[in-house]
């Protein structure tokens, strides 16, 4: 079961994220913060989603090319074409504009 989040925990976690100021702190926070495994999840789930906007491989191709589970990568979808939270979404879009 999992652990019912933490609002102003969450909430003070956000800011602290928005106060690093390069690429160099975000790894050296990331580090310190995540496993590696969650680091690799992380990171895998992010490709994922960079390919899935891509639109070009179907979720077997990419469990092919990354080794990431169908499942994770239908999950990414989920979360990237139908949820509210549209994280995902924000940053693709963002980054695209360079």
């Amino acid at each position: 079961m999992n652990k019912p989040v933490n609002a102003k925990a969450m909430k003070d976690l956000v800011e602290a994220v928005l106060a690093l100021k390069t690429v160099d702190e975000t790894r050296r926070f990331l580090l310190d913060i995540c496993t590696p495994k969650e680091i690799a999840d992380l990171t895998d789930r992010w490709l994922v989603a960079r390919i899935l906007d891509e639109g070009k491989l179907s979720y077997r191709e990419i469990h092919a090319k990354t080794g990431v589970s169908v499942t994770t990568v239908g999950r990414v979808a989920r979360f990237l074409q139908q949820e509210n939270h549209r994280g995902y979404r924000v940053l693709i879009d963002r980054l695209k504009k360079g």
